[in-house]
């Protein structure tokens, strides 16, 4: 695990936080454990996908830390935290460590927000115990099997090529901050994005990751997507928020339009000209959005 001294000034300029320490029995999970002196039973907890880390949620941690506990964990792999080189990423994993985290926490009271790969591992997570379960909002996710992968998704999946791209020339995260936002990043934010991924073994779950993505064969990862899709039916009865970057090349429209018709009575807005990362994009548009629904 990075810990904050370690962090250059420039990111503690950016992500000005200390990350709190987790040992999943399988590495050290950072996260962060802002608002209330990191006291009380009840949280929100943000959950990041691939290729991004706790720091996506930077700006949303600064917003509502006066108000609420923020939970911000990087999953085993990502951000912050350590990178086993022989760990299982497979989606059921990273729910157990999430679990875990969340468990020792001791929260009775979680409110949940998702992006990405954060759906299936948050919703996987949070959904067995819903009745602890408060707001959630959903950012650019699927927690459903679905057949629609991007051309540029197969291609980091392709054996051996794959891997080379991902891992040897950071052919996922590197683009992905150009191709998930339509706003330019500065410098500063770019490289903070990328900066807990600066070799081939600190790529490892960026590429795993990818290599996860469900594909219908009866991996685990499928088993347990199956149960979370078949467990999202009881968010019908959470006040539920859906933002959507209408931009994303692969959490397209189809995606939002399939979460509409599974929650008809969530609130939603579909910033169309917001790419996958819509916290970047629409940061203080969407900050608000979320804020609203949180304390609403």
């Amino acid at each position: 695990m990075v810990t904050a001294a370690q962090l250059p000034g420039w990111l503690r300029e950016l992500y000005p936080f200390e990350p709190r320490r987790f040992d999943t029995g399988h590495g050290v999970m950072s996260y962060l454990d802002e608002g209330q002196g990191g006291q009380g039973d009840e949280a929100v907890v943000m959950v990041h996908g691939n290729p991004t880390w706790s720091f996506y949620y930077r700006n949303l941690v600064l917003a509502l830390r006066g108000q609420m506990r923020c939970i911000v964990p990087d999953h085993i792999g990502c951000g912050l935290s350590d990178k086993p080189q022989d760990f299982d990423y497979t989606l059921p994993n990273h729910i157990r460590n999430l679990t875990a985290l969340l468990e020792s926490l001791q929260l009775k009271r979680i409110h949940l927000i998702v992006h990405d790969w954060g759906g299936p591992i948050g919703l996987g997570t949070v959904l067995p115990q819903s009745e602890k379960l408060g707001r959630v909002v959903i950012l650019n996710t699927a927690a459903f099997a679905d057949t629609v992968v991007p051309w540029r998704i197969r291609l980091c999946r392709a054996p051996l090529v794959g891997e080379l791209l991902v891992r040897g020339f950071n052919g996922f995260a590197g683009p992905a901050t150009w191709m998930a936002a339509t706003e330019p990043m500065s410098r500063e934010v770019k490289d903070g994005f990328l900066f807990p991924y600066d070799s081939w073994a600190n790529r490892i779950a960026t590429h795993r990751f990818v290599q996860d993505i469900p594909s219908g064969r009866g991996t685990a990862s499928d088993l347990a997507l199956a149960e979370i899709e078949s467990a999202l039916p009881a968010l019908r009865e959470k006040p539920v928020l859906i933002a959507w970057g209408g931009q994303d090349f692969c959490f397209n429209r189809h995606y939002y339009e399939r979460w509409r018709q599974l929650l008809p009575a969530a609130a939603a807005s579909y910033l169309a000209g917001a790419g996958h990362y819509l916290l970047e994009d629409r940061a203080a548009e969407c900050t608000e959005l979320v804020r609203c629904h949180l304390l609403g």
